[in-house]
């Protein structure tokens, strides 16, 4: 996994909601491997190869309102997990449900709220 490679799991909400989430880490991470699509996915998946913009929630404009809440779990580098985990905050009402550290990856769950 490279330096800016996140994976991005996404839970609760339907994919519009999943969509809005991935929208706003466009901003910070560039164009996504592809949208979530699946309109009958329980989970969603994204996952970003690349630098995108200045890691600003604001690059990726408004990301709308969730129906439901959503529980997202960012995968990656740390400064990738932390980029993220510092838009989406920025971006939505969340609360860090926790995080968990490998040899050179981290992981954080953090519940967005409508």
């Amino acid at each position: 996994m490279s330096g800016t490679q996140l994976t991005v799991t996404l839970s609760g909400g339907g994919t519009d909601d999943a969509r809005a989430v991935v929208r706003v880490l466009e901003g910070t991470f560039g164009a996504p491997d592809e949208l979530p699509a699946d309109r009958g996915a329980t989970v969603h998946t994204a996952t970003f190869d690349g630098e995108g913009g200045t890691g600003s929630a604001g690059d990726a404009g408004s990301p709308g309102r969730l129906s439901a809440p959503v529980t997202v779990t960012v995968q990656g580098s740390p400064e990738a997990v932390r980029r993220a985990s510092d838009t989406l905050t920025r971006a939505f009402t969340t609360r860090d449900d926790g995080a968990a550290s490998g040899d050179q990856e981290q992981e954080r769950q953090l519940l967005l709220e409508p």
